[in-house]
């Protein structure tokens, strides 16, 4: 029995880690920190403008979350902060409601987070974690693709020196930029050109100077730091006069409770579920990839929890949804970290950042980010998966193609809600139609396989069917149909249903099984149910069985057959082999 330390430590893994903390941890964790620290605060600033708020919020979101979720979190490489995905998000969110809110971008932001966040722990509540999974793997990749072209198109402005273009579809940006092209800054484009650049070479070429370095060394990030200093340089020394970042307030943020207006919370409740959503399973898949490498273990539920913890913090502290950074997280791990301290680290560096080192960068080029954000989200796109889909699976590949154009035409809610409805039709169109066989016995053995497929055993007076998928409200009467043109025989007496396959019937498919026995009935036929698991048995049996079943329930196909074949008479072969 576990004891309450243990007990502690299941629900507050840092307890754990704490307990068992080595001091020979603490040097790899601290330079891990510090690596993580560099790839961060130009990432923070310049996911904070695509989410369309002022470039601290992006600093506030790597304090709270990142320390709530290095303390709760099951994975021991994880870092949470501002993200590009969630930022697109949450900038669609805001241009939709602030102008009815008085422009208050970062209060609604701050609201949205708090929402995000008690919906993850509702979810953790309810046991509903699995919602999560309605994102598939080709919804995800499409979503992701999608997105990541709409972030890098919103991000030719700040790369021209223009006004930022309207968060919504392709089309819309792609129109909003071109009207403005006259008003190109040839300043602008040059430092954009020339970061996007320098960002290109250090993460190629940077380990190569380091003999023995690995292609994904720490210092092949170092990118956007070193471009951010180069590019404020540029403006100082050349004295450019282009978009900067400007005053950046000094100081940590305050405890402050976001504002309650029922009107908002309703009308954002539906881009907080979809936000939720989103970071958690990208946040949940990036902690499984790094966990896989090191063997280790994820715990969903505690994920829920920690995330939505995160995001809560975030939300009393002036930010905005976060989720887990694939690109920040990789470094952390590659530059050895050992534990959560390594986040710890790094958050601990964000508050010197924003005590001291703020000034720094009011000469940073709006354009140097633009660049980061792109080059950010050019590693996410990943379109070797749609060919990989279509060679397995057309039907993912189809999820895959629905969900981008989805995401380019309608924009990400959209998009991520076309995917989710696309994925679920497709599922119900295969199991609308399960693989119904019939089968008879291997001779000399207890086992039954398909007619079609193999040399068995079969008699006129005995049908055993194999419905290869659950009942329910989408196929019951396409199995119904099916189950009928096999009972359609002068000499038959007995159907078999060979349930192993199924899992659930519901209450229309237990309609359709209550009408297939009566009228069975009528042309002297019994059914009889074999191999349905636990579960299912209970499942019928509250359905009062015993009342409407004309024959009988069977452990197995084999003990079916057997009983049944002593007064249908004798087995016949099939003539041959197909």
């Amino acid at each position: 029995m576990p004891t309450r330390a243990e007990r502690w430590a299941r629900h507050v893994p840092m307890l754990g880690i704490v307990r068992s903390y080595r001091r020979e941890d603490f040097a790899p964790d601290v330079v891990a920190g510090l690596a993580v620290t560099v790839v961060t605060v130009p990432q923070a600033l310049a996911y904070a403008f695509l989410a369309g708020l002022p470039p601290q919020a992006g600093l506030y979101a790597c304090l709270a979350p990142m320390a709530l979720y290095a303390v709760l979190g099951s994975s021991r490489q994880l870092v949470v902060g501002p993200v590009a995905i969630a930022a697109l998000m949450v900038a669609t969110a805001l241009a939709e409601h602030a102008p009815a809110y008085s422009e208050r971008y970062a209060q609604i932001a701050v609201v949205l987070s708090l929402q995000v966040g008690l919906f993850l722990c509702l979810l953790r509540l309810a046991r509903l974690g699995g919602l999560a999974s309605l994102l598939s793997h080709p919804v995800i990749a499409g979503f992701v693709n999608g997105a990541a072209i709409l972030i890098i198109v919103s991000q030719l402005a700040s790369l021209g020196g223009l006004s930022k273009t309207p968060v919504a579809g392709l089309g819309t940006q792609l129109v909003a930029l071109g009207g403005s092209l006259a008003a190109v800054d040839p300043a602008a484009v040059l430092v954009g050109a020339a970061s996007l650049a320098a960002l290109w070479a250090v993460r190629r070429h940077a380990a190569k100077l380091l003999p023995g370095a690995r292609r994904d060394h720490p210092v092949s990030r170092t990118g956007p730091v070193l471009v951010a200093v180069a590019a404020s340089a540029a403006v100082v020394f050349f004295d450019l006069e282009i978009d900067t970042v400007g005053v950046v307030p000094a100081g940590l943020p305050s405890f402050q409770a976001p504002f309650f207006d029922p009107a908002l919370w309703w009308e954002l409740a539906p881009h907080a579920a979809l936000v939720a959503l989103v970071a958690f399973a990208e946040s949940y898949s990036v902690a499984r990839t790094l966990a896989s490498r090191q063997h280790q273990a994820i715990d969903a539920n505690q994920e829920l929890v920690a995330l939505g913890s995160a995001n809560i913090g975030a939300a009393f502290f002036a930010a905005y949804p976060v989720a887990g950074s694939f690109s920040r997280s990789s470094v952390n791990q590659a530059a050895g970290a050992r534990t959560p301290v390594s986040v710890l680290v790094c958050a601990c560096m964000i508050v010197l950042t924003l005590l001291w080192l703020t000034p720094l960068f009011a000469h940073l080029p709006r354009a140097a980010l633009a660049a980061i954000v792109i080059t950010a989200v050019w590693g996410l796109m990943n379109f070797r998966s749609l060919r990989d889909h279509w060679r397995f699976h057309r039907a993912d590949a189809l999820t895959h193609v629905a969900t981008f154009a989805g995401v380019l035409v309608a924009g990400v809610e959209a998009g991520l809600l076309i995917g989710v409805a696309v994925s679920l039709a497709l599922f119900l169109r295969g199991y609308r139609d399960p693989q119904i066989a019939a089968v008879g016995r291997i001779p000399g053995t207890p086992h039954f396989r398909n007619v079609e497929r193999y040399a068995v055993e079969t008699s006129p007076h005995i049908v055993a069917a194999r419905v290869d998928g659950s009942l329910f409200f989408a196929n019951a009467d396409q199995v119904e149909a099916r189950l009928l043109a096999l009972a359609d025989g002068p000499d038959l007496r007995h159907l078999v249903l060979v349930m192993t396959a199924v899992n659930f019937v519901d209450a229309s498919a237990l309609e359709m099984l209550r009408r297939l026995a009566a009228t069975l009935r009528k042309r002297d036929v019994a059914l009889h149910f074999s191999d349905a698991k636990g579960p299912l048995r209970d499942q019928l049996e509250h359905a009062r069985l015993a009342e409407w079943l004309s024959g009988r329930v069977f452990e197995t196909t084999d003990d079916a057959v057997s009983r049944l074949t002593d007064n249908a008479g004798r087995w016949v072969w099939r003539s041959e082999a197909p």
